[in-house]
């Protein structure tokens, strides 16, 4: 290791040394394929290898635990978190978690139809009365969007109970990722019954944010820094070919909607 390298782990280890002391960080996140999910009992995705990859050139040791949203942001909230992965920048969040200020995944929300019934998708008011699949604990950003009157929101325990609902005609449109809807759909065998419509109701960027504590907040300081570097490597290149099929790659627009 050439010696600005052997130093820059030196200063590394000092400034997170009570990290490497106080045992692994415990991150909480949603299964949210193909950004984070689980498989055959290992944790699996784009931002998760990502965040493994940055994590292991920072020599911290994490463990994962996957939760429904609304409990994850709760962990966060009561301190029983360090870390919280795929997570939506809003101000009022900046002010009780560290942020890493590198974007782990770019989103865009859009509108998933049944082929069978494929309402149109304009604007708002095309929603006049529909009912429209939710996630709990998933705030939209756009105003006009969450606070619409024209439309029914209807929450469902999973993304996966949200696909169901729309193919047992129980719901008219589901809001999701375009990636993460597409990826589902094509698990669950539905990719022949469900579309989406192409105008998107919000877009936004992934990160990961740390609990409020003086050491975490250095933490995602490097977090950032070294995922921008890991990000200009053949390595991050290689999970975007293993995750992102069947989505072409979202560039980043003006936030939206935030989870």
């Amino acid at each position: 290791m050439p010696a600005f390298r052997r130093l820059l782990a030196l200063l590394l280890i000092a400034c997170l040394g009570p990290l490497a002391q106080a045992g692994p960080l415990r991150i909480v996140t949603d299964p949210w394929a193909p950004y984070v999910f689980e498989e055959d009992g290992q944790a699996r995705g784009l931002d998760h290898g990502a965040a493994e990859e940055v994590f292991r050139r920072l020599g911290v040791q994490v463990q994962w635990q996957f939760m429904p949203w609304k409990r994850c942001l709760t962990e966060m909230e009561n301190g029983q978190a360090d870390a919280i992965l795929d997570i939506f920048m809003t101000a009022e969040r900046r002010t009780r978690m560290h942020f890493a200020e590198e974007p782990l995944s770019h989103t865009e929300f859009v509108l998933f139809y049944d082929r069978s019934r494929p309402y149109p998708f304009t604007g708002l008011e095309d929603l006049q009365g529909l009912k429209v699949g939710v996630s709990p604990g998933y705030w939209y950003g756009d105003t006009a969007f969450r606070t619409s009157p024209l439309f029914i929101r209807e929450p469902a325990p999973s993304h996966e109970a949200n696909f169901g609902k729309l193919v047992r005609d129980r719901v008219d449109l589901v809001v999701n990722d375009r990636r993460a809807g597409l990826y589902l759909a094509e698990r669950l065998g539905l990719s022949r019954q469900i579309a989406h419509h192409p105008l998107p109701v919000g877009e936004d960027a992934l990160y990961i944010a740390f609990r409020q504590a003086p050491e975490l907040q250095e933490l995602a300081r490097r977090f950032a820094e070294e995922l921008r570097r890991f990000k200009q490597e053949p390595g991050y290149a290689a999970l975007q070919a293993r995750y992102l099929a069947p989505g072409r790659a979202v560039a980043a627009r003006t936030p939206l909607s935030s989870r």
